[in-house]
Parts: structure tokens; C-alpha cells; sequence
């Protein structure tokens, strides 16, 4: 690496996106202690490949790919597979997630975790990381005009969800 370039280290990442990576687990598994095994097992991974990420927007990319594909594989596990945990039927806390309504009663929150999981991963990517469609793109490994019409689709079930309100 040049001189000039500064070396990315695990612990600059890990203060920078752990909130980022924690959220995107909650929202995919919806169950607190999962989304911690899943938090744990990407920055785990980052620390092994840290020397191959060149850039900050590199290194979200990757914690966004990586999160999305550990909590894949988690719900293809036998016991994810099989087992229905007590804490799924638990409301998710509106701070935890991030989305709150103006009046911050979580109607917001309901609307966006009953949406289909494409539909609700695209939407928080999108408002929530504030990533681009093409950087949506590249992290979902799908093509920019699909996470368009995931996104457009969404706002849709959104707004007929929330009645015409809209908050987003």
C-alpha cells in the first residue's frame, strides 16, 4: 500500500459500521440473539480479510454482502430450519432498528416488517444506509432495475399500508 494511503484496521471498521451491520442482521432474522451470532461471525470475517479491502465504501459494501449472506446461511441451518424461537413473536424495539415515525409510535416500523423481505431489505439499504441504487445493486448481487422495482414496489405496499400518510 503507499504511503499516503492509510491502512484500514478492523477496529476504524468496526466503530464505523457495527451499528450499520447489527441492524441489517435484526431487520434479516428479526431475533436479537441471532442477529448478535450473525454481528460476531462478519466481523470475525472482516478481521481475516481486512488487508483486501481498499476503500471505506470497499469495506461497506463487503459488511453489507457478508451480513446478507451469514443470515442466509443462518436460516438454512436444520435448527433455524425447524425450531420457532420464543423471542420471534417479541416486537422488535423501534430504537434498535432505527425507524421511528415522526410521533416515533413505530407505525413506521410495522409497515416496514411486514413488507416481503426483498421489498424491506431494499427499503432499509435505501433510507436507512442511505446506499444508491447501484450500490444496492452491487451488494444484492441483483441488477440496478430490479432494486428499482423492489424499491418502487415497496413505497407502493408502503403507502397503502399507511394509508396515505407518508413518512418516508
Amino acid at each position: 500500500m503507499s504511503e499516503n494511503k492509510k491502512q484500514i484496521t478492523a477496529e476504524e471498521a468496526i466503530d464505523r459500521y457495527a451499528d450499520m451491520v447489527y441492524r441489517l442482521a435484526l431487520l434479516r432474522v428479526k431475533n436479537q440473539t441471532d442477529a448478535e451470532d450473525i454481528f460476531q461471525e462478519v466481523f470475525i470475517r472482516l478481521v481475516k480479510h481486512i488487508d483486501k479491502l481498499q476503500s471505506w465504501d470497499h469495506v461497506k459494501a463487503w459488511l453489507i454482502t457478508v451480513t446478507t449472506n451469514c443470515a442466509k446461511k443462518h436460516f438454512e441451518q436444520y435448527w433455524n430450519k425447524n425450531v420457532s424461537c420464543m423471542e420471534d413473536t417479541q416486537e422488535i424495539q423501534v430504537v434498535e432498528t432505527g425507524y421511528e415515525s415522526a410521533e416515533g409510535d413505530g407505525t413506521v416500523l410495522t409497515a416496514v416488517k411486514s413488507l416481503p423481505e426483498k421489498y424491506r431489505i431494499a427499503i432499509h439499504l435505501f433510507y436507512f444506509e442511505e446506499l444508491s441504487v447501484t450500490e444496492i445493486a452491487k451488494a444484492t448481487k441483483q441488477k440496478e432495475s430490479t432494486v428499482k422495482s423492489q424499491l418502487f414496489r415497496a413505497r407502493e405496499m408502503l403507502k397503502e399500508m399507511l394509508e396515505g400518510e407518508v413518512f418516508l
